[in-house]
C-alpha cells in the first residue's frame, strides 16, 4: 500500500500530525490494559510519597526525592501518581488504578507487551514510509487520564534536538478518546515555527531539578481543533507541533500508550535534557 501513503504523507508535513484509525486491533489494545492492569495491582508506592512530613526540610527531601524519581526514571519503569491520592503514609485515597496519572519512561525496553507493541512490524514499516533512516526509541508512558487537563505544548520543549524535527510522537488509543474524556486537540500548521520554551536540567544546587527557557506565547483557542480517534487508533505528531488535552469531564478513562521516536542520523541529543541515555539503557533503535 506504499501509493495511497504520499498524500498522507503530504498531509502530515502540512499540518504537524496524522490520524490513522484502526492501526492497531481490539485485541492490541486489550493486551495493553490487561498488561497495565498487572502492573499497577503490583506496584510499590515509591518512597517519597510515604513519608508522613513536619519539618521545611523535611519538605525539601521530599520535593528533592520527587525529583530524583522523575530524573532517573529514564531507563526505569516507574509510577507517578495524581495529586491529592495519597496520605502522607502513602495509603491511597482513592482507588488504586484510579490513582496514576501516567507510567514512563522505559516500558518500551523492560516490558515485553509494550515492547512489542513498540518495535511491532507496522509501526517499523511506518517509520520506513516516514523516511526514517536511524529512528530510536527515546522514551514511552502509559497515560491514564483520569482527570488533568494537559496545557498547550510542544515535545520538542521536553526532547529537544539540534537539527529541530528530528522527534515524532506514536500516540495510540487504548480506548476512544472523545471531546468529553479529554482527546487531544492540535493546532495545524503550529510545527513550523520552531520552539519558543525548553525544559532543561537545573545546575546541580538549584531548588528544582528542572527549569524553562523562554517562554510559551499564549495560543488563540480557536486555532485549535479535537481529534477524537477510536480504540486502536495512531496519531502520529511532529515534535514541535502545538496541542493540548482538555479535562476529562466525563466518567469514562481515556487510557493511551505512547512513545517518543528520534531519528538519530545526523542528530544531537541535547545534553540538557531531562532524559538522557544511560550506560543500562542507550536508546534503541526502531527497526528490528
Amino acid at each position: 500500500s506504499g501509493g495511497d501513503q504520499s498524500p498522507r504523507l503530504f498531509q502530515f508535513h502540512k499540518d504537524g500530525f496524522l490520524v490513522l484509525e484502526q492501526f492497531f486491533s481490539a485485541e492490541e489494545c486489550d493486551g495493553m490494559r490487561r498488561q497495565m492492569q498487572r502492573m499497577v495491582a503490583e506496584m510499590e508506592v515509591p518512597p517519597h510519597c510515604r513519608t508522613a512530613f513536619s519539618t521545611r526540610e523535611d519538605e525539601q527531601l521530599r520535593a528533592q526525592g520527587s525529583s530524583d524519581y522523575f530524573l532517573t526514571s529514564g531507563d526505569k519503569i516507574r509510577f507517578f501518581f495524581e495529586k491529592g491520592v495519597l496520605d502522607e503514609k502513602g495509603n491511597f485515597l482513592i482507588p488504586k488504578e484510579k490513582s496514576v496519572s501516567k507510567i514512563g519512561h522505559a516500558l518500551h525496553a523492560y516490558d515485553p507487551v509494550f515492547k512489542q507493541i513498540t518495535h511491532s512490524p507496522k509501526v517499523q514499516e511506518l517509520a520506513r514510509k516516514l523516511g526514517l533512516e536511524r529512528p530510536v526509541v527515546v522514551q514511552s508512558m502509559y497515560i491514564f487520564k483520569s482527570f488533568l487537563a494537559v496545557t498547550p505544548h510542544q515535545d520538542a520543549t521536553f526532547l529537544h534536538t539540534e537539527p529541530l524535527g528530528r522527534i515524532l510522537g506514536f500516540w495510540i488509543a487504548l480506548e476512544d478518546a472523545t471531546q468529553e474524556n479529554g482527546c487531544l486537540w492540535f493546532i495545524p500548521g503550529s510545527h513550523t515555527n520552531g520552539i519558543t520554551r525548553r525544559m532543561v536540567r537545573a545546575p546541580s544546587g538549584a531548588s528544582t531539578c528542572v527549569e524553562f527557557v523562554g517562554s510559551e506565547p499564549a495560543y488563540d483557542d480557536k486555532q485549535f481543533i479535537p481529534l477524537p480517534i477510536n480504540k486502536g487508533g495512531l496519531i502520529l505528531i511532529h515534535g514541535e507541533v502545538v496541542h493540548k488535552s482538555e479535562l476529562n469531564s466525563s466518567e469514562a478513562s481515556r487510557h493511551a500508550f505512547t512513545f517518543h521516536v528520534m531519528e538519530a542520523k545526523g542528530t544531537t541529543w541535547s545534553k540538557e535534557n531531562w532524559l538522557q541515555p544511560t550506560p543500562e539503557l542507550p536508546f534503541p533503535l526502531l527497526y528490528t
